[in-house]
């Protein structure tokens, strides 16, 4: 379980993020959601370990959230590889670098979930798809099999076929392999229909977590209402009942 217990984080002399607290399990989904500049990023640089809490902490099972190896699928689908090198390189990288191999049913297997054809993997960053580079990237986020995975606004890159498309591969190879999931995203309406819970952020602050249905029917914070309302009359949400 990640347990994020009342922290505080700076980036520079700002303060960047404050009183943030929530916690994930295992399998479950939080997606993180406010405007730019809200500090989602920033979020996730310090679950990550890249910025280190002035106050509060952040642990994985009463450990060091390194200590589970937790994977990150990046905002931009090729950042995540080597330009000259065969993206399946880059996709055993995390594998290689901890000692460990991994069975080629299990490349297999992650392929066929994330359709994938194999042969992709012999081809370098610029010579796929957006669509095709960010499925490799997950698929590289989940080589190692690892209990956490962040996901840094991992439609955005995508038209809204291939959004559809993606969002329901991470949630059936989620269910497949039990990973939580800590979603930063822009898009309510991913938000609402692939998490467990949502948690606004202003301003660095947690405004309201919810249930997806909770936001939509009857969110309580005046911000969450607005966002509720604007999301509703941009066709992003069903009209709440």
């Amino acid at each position: 379980m990640l347990t994020v217990d009342t922290i505080a984080v700076k980036r520079g002399s700002k303060l960047a993020l404050q009183n943030i607290a929530f916690t994930l399990a295992a399998g479950k989904t939080l997606a993180v959601v406010g405007e730019s500049g809200a500090g989602k990023s920033t979020l996730i640089a310090a679950i990550l370990g890249f910025l280190k809490p002035i106050q509060g902490q952040i642990a994985w099972s009463g450990q060091p959230v390194r200590s589970c190896r937790p994977a990150l699928v990046m905002q931009e689908p090729r950042a995540a590889f080597n330009p000259v090198l065969p993206l399946r390189r880059s996709v055993l990288e995390p594998v290689v670098a901890a000692g460990q191999s991994v069975p080629e049913a299990r490349i297999k297997r992650l392929c066929d979930g994330l359709e994938i054809k194999e042969e992709i993997l012999e081809r370098r960053p610029n010579e796929v798809s957006i669509g095709q580079a960010q499925r490799v990237g997950i698929l590289r986020a989940l080589i190692a099999a690892p209990p956490l995975v962040l996901f840094d606004e991992p439609l955005s890159a995508l038209d809204a076929v291939t959004q559809k498309h993606t969002a329901r591969l991470i949630r059936d190879l989620q269910a497949e392999e039990g990973f939580a999931a800590l979603i930063v995203t822009h898009d309510l309406g991913y938000a609402v229909a692939h998490s467990d819970e949502i948690a606004v952020l202003r301003a660095g602050q947690i405004e309201e977590i919810s249930t997806p249905q909770q936001f939509v029917t009857a969110p309580k914070a005046g911000y969450c209402q607005a966002l509720r309302d604007a999301a509703i009359a941009l066709g992003g949400l069903e009209a709440a009942a």
